[in-house]
């Protein structure tokens, strides 16, 4: 919720220096997952609408709530909210009961740890939602009918099996699996580190927000050259699958950097840092503040309910 005004702004940014024609994807990021929009026409959808004449980001931010409303600087919420839920709910609760049973066998203070559990709990989020952001997509290009909707994936999967759902799986996991490994192993470092410094025996909300930014900061900037191909076979992906477009040649991942450094340096690579930090780090820090916050909450809540007579 706090941090869609900055991907409106910045899509409506790209859309003004780049636009996008009619049968283009592009994905919109909200700093914890990503999203994959289809372009049918240059106006038709409330991100990238109204191009405008925007100097900068501050110009776009004052414009776009003079001319169509503050409401506008939250487009797209919705879809947002469905894909993210999910995939935040099954992100976390695997993070912690991964820890605790490495913690179990392997000892509270190895290092491996976090590194372990964030890795296989981004893993199985994106397992998880993948066929879903397929299934949403589909849904907004086409603007099917729930019962449309399920005629035309089981067609779909009666065609080319079930995995045929999981189409583009890899990309992510590619950029996903690591990010999540350099962000909770700097994560848990940055919270011991600061917990001890102030001598507290647990995250205070600061403390959490703090390591948060911070490690997402980190992870975002190690990860962006994954990043910047992972988005580029994306896009192709779902417009050969969802538009039909013929699909430009498939290359491997090492294949696509070469290409983009023969194309643009070492510096295209690191296309869009800025928006990305402006993105992950607020969004990473809001993340695992609230989520630590809840979770000291309900746990002496659940204390205090406990030694009632």
């Amino acid at each position: 919720i706090l941090v869609t005004p900055l991907d409106v702004i910045k899509t409506r940014l790209q859309a003004q220096t780049s636009p996008f024609s009619k049968g283009k994807c592009f994905v919109y990021s909200n700093g914890l997952m990503d999203h994959i929009c289809v372009c049918e026409n240059g106006d038709s959808k409330a991100w990238y609408k109204k191009p405008g004449h925007f100097k900068g980001t501050l110009d776009a931010f004052v414009k776009i709530i003079q001319i169509e409303g503050i409401k506008s600087l939250w487009s797209g919420l919705p879809p947002t909210l469905i894909m993210a839920l999910p995939s935040t709910v099954i992100y976390f609760t695997c993070y912690d009961q991964l820890s605790e049973a490495l913690k179990a066998r392997l000892g509270k203070d190895d290092e491996h740890i976090p590194v372990l559990a964030g890795s296989l709990s981004r893993f199985g989020s994106v397992t998880v939602v993948s066929p879903l952001e397929l299934i949403r997509t589909r849904m907004q290009y086409r603007n099917l009918s729930y019962n449309q909707l399920y005629t035309c994936i089981s067609s779909k999967v009666a065609t080319d099996g079930w995995f045929s759902l999981w189409r583009g799986w890899s990309s992510t996991v590619l950029r996903d699996v690591p990010f999540s490994a350099i962000y909770w192993y700097n994560y848990e470092r940055f919270k011991k580190m600061m917990c001890k410094e102030v001598g507290a025996h647990e995250p205070t909300f600061l403390i959490a927000f703090t390591s948060g930014a911070a490690s997402g900061s980190i992870a975002a900037v190690v990860t962006l050259p994954f990043d910047v191909v992972k988005t580029h076979r994306q896009t192709q992906l779902w417009e050969s699958e969802i538009l039909k477009i013929p699909r430009r040649d498939c290359t491997s991942t090492w294949a696509a950097m070469r290409k983009i450094v023969a194309k643009n340096g070492i510096t295209g690579l690191f296309a869009g840092i800025i928006p990305r930090l402006f993105k992950v780090a607020p969004a990473c820090a809001i993340m695992i503040s609230t989520y630590e916050y809840g979770k000291s909450f309900f746990s002496h809540f659940s204390e205090k309910m406990s030694q009632r007579p």
